[in-house]
């Protein structure tokens, strides 16, 4: 039996490699480009940066250390040079593929950072395998702007895998839409009509303002702003600003909301402070051709007819009149049950003096 040389029994005391194998290795140095493991094999394995992660930005010196144990797949038991080139992004692919699959089939929700922002969606990473959450996918509502959930961690389910077409999709929305069902049915069966709820301003439109009340959204109408005018709800109320609203009415998943509290209400006063032969003061709130509107308080406007502006002829409000205008007059009648108040400014004027007849000649 012949003797075997050096280098023979050295070959035959490492193990052997193929490419496709999953190995496992030491992590013997870092450097700016590439990972050096030691494999068990006559030579090291090399795993470059690009076949370490897709993210560009990882410094390799701070995710992995010497003295590190790795596993890798072989891409090239021998580049050429002696070298056994490595992947570890693509084996954690294949592990992330496995277990999105696996995500997809049982509708897990995923939790993952954002690690791009494109026009048209999010790119999520899971275990270095790309998750796509298009844009209409990101949120229940439309968002121009995707930039502010860079970086964020977010959840999410897989609602789409087709690895082979390099096709995963996740789906946020369907979780928001799950979730603000579940508050909004939660909300629905603890008010009732007449209720006192906080909530806050979502949305200000000319019409209205949208409250979220924590499960779904109100509307606040500029008519149950306030028991005055409301000219623009643009120069009340503000996006975030909380409030104290009365729940007005519930027709089905609509809400209606007021300000208008019942115990607030200017009418319930209003028999005393504005009775008949009462002076008061107001101001011009709008005219038309037969009087003015004249506010006395806020959610309480009388009546000033042409005719009573003054016992000079007024063809027309407008003639002697300005809205905004503070006027005073004299209550001339009160109907507190169909909310009206007469006024009138001529019975505060003297009345003209009466000339005397001269005497007739004899």
């Amino acid at each position: 039996m012949s003797e075997l040389s050096f280098e023979q029994m050295l070959e035959g005391s490492v193990k052997t490699i193929r490419n496709g194998e999953i190995v496992q290795g030491t992590v013997i140095d870092v450097k700016e480009d590439e990972i050096i493991l030691n494999i068990g094999y006559k030579a090291d394995g090399i795993i470059t940066k690009g076949e370490y992660s897709n993210d560009s930005s990882v410094v390799l010196a701070n995710a992995v250390h010497p003295g590190d144990t790795m596993e890798a797949k072989v891409l090239k038991v021998n580049d050429g040079e002696g070298q056994v080139i490595l992947t570890y992004k693509r084996l954690a692919a294949e592990k992330g593929n496995k277990r999105l699959e696996e995500a997809f089939e049982s509708q897990e929700v995923l939790k993952a950072p954002v690690t791009q922002v494109l026009d048209g969606g999010l790119c999520v990473n899971v275990e270095e395998t790309r998750v796509f959450i298009p844009a209409s996918l990101v949120s229940d509502s439309f968002e121009r702007d995707l930039s502010k959930y860079a970086g964020q961690e977010i959840e999410f389910v897989i609602t789409e895998f087709n690895p082979r077409r390099h096709r995963i999709i996740g789906n946020r929305k369907q979780l928001l839409v799950a979730e603000k069902a579940a508050k909004q049915k939660e909300l629905m069966e603890k008010i009732a009509v007449g209720d006192k709820v906080e909530g806050t301003v979502k949305n200000v439109t000319d019409f209205g303002a949208f409250i979220d009340l924590g499960g779904a959204d109100g509307l606040l109408h500029i008519s149950e702003m306030s028991w005055g005018r409301v000219e623009s709800p643009k120069k009340v109320f503000t996006v975030g600003q909380a409030l104290n609203v009365l729940i007005k009415e519930i027709n089905g998943e609509k809400i209606a909301l007021s300000l208008k509290f019942p115990e607030e209400n200017p009418w319930m006063t209003a028999a005393e402070k504005f009775a008949v032969g009462n002076e008061v003061t107001g101001k011009v709130a709008r005219m038309t051709d037969f009087g003015a509107f004249v506010e006395l308080a806020p959610g309480i406007d009388a009546l000033l007819h042409v005719s009573q502006i003054s016992r000079e002829h007024v063809a027309k409000p407008a003639d002697v009149l300005a809205i905004g205008q503070e006027i005073t007059a004299k209550v001339v009648d009160f109907n507190g049950e169909d909310k009206k108040i007469s006024l009138s400014m001529k019975a505060l004027e003297a009345p003209a003096p009466v000339e005397e007849e001269a005497p007739v000649e004899e």
